[in-house]
């Protein structure tokens, strides 16, 4: 049983809901790149990009220096799924298959593996026991053309899947998104090839310019990092494309919708609430956008390189790229040129807090998903239990009673 915070007196309103993360090194060690198998900093990586999540909780990293697609447990142990660092188009099973500099991942439901094989042109697919097939575009040849054995890709680099088994591609080089079905057959969902821009509206009018990271909510909304016009868009039911939030010119200010700023932003990670967590990659930060714009700097500090571990702004990145979250709220970074993969634990955290009669009202945040034990104590060191609730992604509203004794204090730990 781990306590996460502790104390709270009767204080003033205080104005963030932010949630915390703690960033600690999980895999790899910053500074040494290699390809060496096993355990947290034991391990190597060689350029690690994209990062995707299965049920199990282990994390897949498109290692692309290495020309390899690399697994990491929970427990942070690495190994080689497929490729070696041997560059090629092979089809085969685990390390037999021969990828070229992959850059983006996906995992389905039933554990597949989907990948963006970005200097090959093709999305390749590795199913649970390893097995790599073409799921289309064909090595070598660059193109935009949609169809099935037909079907061209220009350095395509982000990949998401949906419930239904339709990948998503962000494909760079032609400035479009892509789908493919289950069957194979690849239509273009928005942007025209070759037209680079950053118009608004439905399918073939709306322009991107050098797309990277694309994710998918359960609505079908489709979230795309437009990483040279330093926007993040959306595309909802219907194919209309809108921009949700930044200005389009490089920076690194919070705000809403038009009024924020990236700096080359590059992969997008969705919670449960709709929140997009991003890898503003040029700004060394990871910031979070909701669901109605709201854009604020979750971590790292803007145009401050580095390896750090921390908490918040404390933390430091190296041109953080690839990014992934877990169903407790957990959020996986691949952090490129620290040649790691760097894993942020949301911490428990009282705020906006007010007294009000006799009660304490106050927002807590932390690990969402978990069952948070609330309790009181009027000398730090008798605890008595108030209520046990299931953190919801922003936080759980909390009026805890102080009766006659306004010297309470709150703390909140995990449930055993």
């Amino acid at each position: 049983m781990k306590l996460l915070i502790a104390g709270l007196f009767a204080s003033t309103s205080i104005a963030s809901a932010q949630v915390q993360f703690a960033f600690t090194n999980f895999a790899g060690l910053p500074g040494t790149p290699g390809s060496t198998n096993g355990s947290g900093s034991a391990a190597r990586f060689q350029g690690p990009y994209g990062v995707a999540l299965d049920a199990g909780g282990n994390l897949y990293v498109a290692d692309s220096d290495n020309h390899m697609i690399r697994k990491v447990s929970p427990a942070g142990v690495v190994t080689t799924a497929a490729g070696s660092t041997n560059s090629g188009t092979t089809d085969a099973t685990g390390t037999a298959a021969q990828f070229f500099h992959p850059r983006g991942v996906a995992v389905d439901s039933a554990t597949n593996v989907y990948i963006a094989d970005s200097y090959n042109h093709t999305i390749r697919k590795m199913t649970p026991a390893t097995v790599v097939t073409t799921l289309a575009g064909s090595a070598g040849q660059p193109g935009s053309s949609d169809g099935t054995a037909t079907a061209r890709f220009n350095f395509p680099l982000g990949v998401a899947v949906d419930s239904a088994t339709n990948v998503y591609v962000a494909d760079q080089g032609n400035h479009t998104i892509r789908m493919i079905t289950p069957a194979g057959v690849v239509s273009t969902l928005a942007g025209s090839a070759g037209q680079s821009g950053s118009a608004d509206g439905f399918g073939g009018i709306a322009r991107f310019n050098l797309p990277y990271g694309v994710a998918v909510d359960n609505a079908g909304n489709v979230y795309v990092a437009d990483t040279w016009n330093n926007l993040i868009r959306k595309i909802i039911s219907g194919g209309y494309v809108m921009t949700l939030a930044g200005s389009g010119q490089s920076g690194s200010s919070d705000g809403s919708g038009t009024s924020a700023q990236f700096f080359q932003p590059n992969n997008l990670a969705l919670d449960s609430a709709g929140n997009l967590y991003v890898t503003d990659t040029w700004n060394f930060t990871i910031r979070k956008v909701t669901p109605g714009g709201i854009v604020t700097t979750l971590a790292g500090s803007a145009g401050q390189a580095g390896s750090a571990n921390g908490i918040g702004s404390a933390a430091r990145f190296n041109y953080p790229s690839g990014i992934a979250m877990d169903g407790a709220g957990r959020i996986y970074i691949g952090d490129t040129l620290n040649y790691r993969i760097t894993k942020g634990s949301p911490l428990f955290q009282f705020q906006t807090t007010t007294l009000f009669g006799g009660s304490l009202r106050a927002l807590l945040t932390g690990p969402f998903g978990s069952n948070a034990v609330i309790e009181a104590s009027t000398d730090l060191q008798s605890w008595s239990p108030v209520q046990t609730n299931s953190l919801p992604p922003d936080g759980l509203s909390l009026s805890l009673p102080i009766g006659t004794n306004p010297e309470s204090f709150f703390r909140a730990r995990l449930a055993p």
